[in-house]
């Protein structure tokens, strides 16, 4: 794989509020050569916790850019904080998962194609054989594997080991429509991107868009968020609407809330991407 000769570093971190830590971490990006890019910082007052995302140049850093991790581990024990640090010449790597509907998949694969994201995307996932062309059309190796309640365990593992032998940070669950065990979502935990409307929990189950359009709903939205165990409820990453009227069609509402999905979702692998989303707790931190 490429690697930069000076990529930019990336720190991402959290704890507990208290004076001077811009300063201090500022400090040490400082006395090691590097030149700030971007800062963005934010005070939960609430619950008295800071985030911060910082970037630098390291094409002058008076140390080797492998050490920065174990140069910057004595500060991060002082702070008590939960931090990496990232870098520009690793693209992040996705694994995406999809089952029939095609209108996420397209979207990311025709972004991707075009180098919108800091990303490489080495294969795809799926249920059903559907998709398979659609991924060979941007030479995406395409791996199907037949889940049922019964082969949901031996199907995971199989999965895993792919993961694992494709070096995956990240998985994205493009309309991919299976439940992930609770111990493959605890695996995956903060590294696993989930797309659905936003009509949650109004309208359960099966053909959400008929039942809001017989409710008459006046909005219409898409939620992209970290899967957890508990179904639909993990950290929301990116959210949009989109306003209706009695004048829209059942199949109107259908394609207007593809149309939310796939942009939601491709703003959400971006921002996953560049490593711009803190964890906190049930929400997320987005420096965009």
């Amino acid at each position: 794989m490429h690697q930069e000769p000076n990529p930019t570093a990336i720190l991402l971190l959290s704890c507990r509020d208290r004076r001077g830590l811009v300063s201090r971490i500022s400090h040490f990006i400082y006395e090691r050569g590097g030149n700030i890019i971007d800062l963005d910082e934010h005070v939960d007052a609430g619950e008295g916790m800071f985030f911060i995302r910082v970037s630098w140049s390291t094409d002058r850093l008076t140390i080797p850019v492998s050490a920065l991790e174990d140069a910057f581990r004595p500060l991060g024990t002082e702070f008590e904080a939960s931090w990496n640090i990232r870098f520009t010449g690793r693209p992040t790597r996705f694994a995406i998962f999809v089952s029939r509907y095609d209108h996420c998949l397209q979207e990311l694969l025709w972004r991707y194609s075009m180098g919108e994201f800091s990303a490489e995307i080495p294969l795809v996932i799926s249920n059903h054989p559907d998709l398979e062309p659609l991924a060979a059309h941007y030479g995406i190796p395409f791996h199907q594997f037949r889940v049922t309640a019964d082969t949901r365990a031996d199907v995971e593992a199989e999965q895993q080991a792919l993961l694992d032998a494709n070096d995956i940070d990240a998985i994205v669950l493009a309309r991919y429509m299976q439940v992930l065990s609770p111990s493959f979502a605890r695996r995956w935990h903060g590294r696993a991107i989930n797309i659905h409307h936003s009509f949650l929990p109004a309208f359960v189950g099966g053909n959400p868009y008929r039942q809001a359009y017989e409710r008459g709903v006046k909005i219409i939205g898409a939620t992209c968020h970290y899967v957890t165990e508990e179904l639909d409820q993990g950290p929301i990453i990116e959210q949009d609407i989109m306003r209706v009227t009695h004048r829209d069609t059942l199949q109107g509402l259908i394609r207007r809330g593809r149309d939310l999905e796939r942009m939601v979702l491709a703003r959400a692998v971006r921002l996953h991407a560049e490593h711009r989303i803190l964890l906190n707790g049930r929400k997320t931190i987005v420096f965009d």
